[in-house]
């Protein structure tokens, strides 16, 4: 981990409205080398409108996020995970990992 690497942690307080309206997406997510990895993953998902919280684990590759579905798209949290890494020196990518909500929205299909 580098000095050049360091990114603080936002925060988010999401209103009783949303939390109830949420429902939680599982995201593989490819590229993410540090816990600064994670961090900027996570700030990039909870920027997101809808996004009501977001959990990156970057050494297992893992992001739960809880969303509000009317609010926003697994395939825009897919491109907020990109984004994170528009700097040049990072390349992330996601992909929704099969639920029972979601079983058929995987890689391919």
């Amino acid at each position: 981990m580098k000095d050049h690497c360091n990114v603080d942690a936002i925060e988010k307080v999401a209103s009783p409205v949303d939390v109830y309206d949420a429902i939680i997406v599982r995201l593989a997510v490819a590229g993410m080398g540090c816990v600064n990895c994670g961090t900027r993953v996570r700030n990039s998902l909870l920027a997101v409108e809808g996004v009501v919280s977001a959990d990156v684990d970057w050494q297992s590759g893992l992001a739960l996020v809880d969303y509000v579905p009317a609010k926003t798209t697994v395939d825009a949290l897919e491109r907020a995970v990109a984004a994170a890494g528009n700097d040049g020196r990072h390349n992330y990518r996601a992909q929704p990992i099969a639920t029972k909500e979601m079983p058929d929205r995987v890689a391919g299909t």
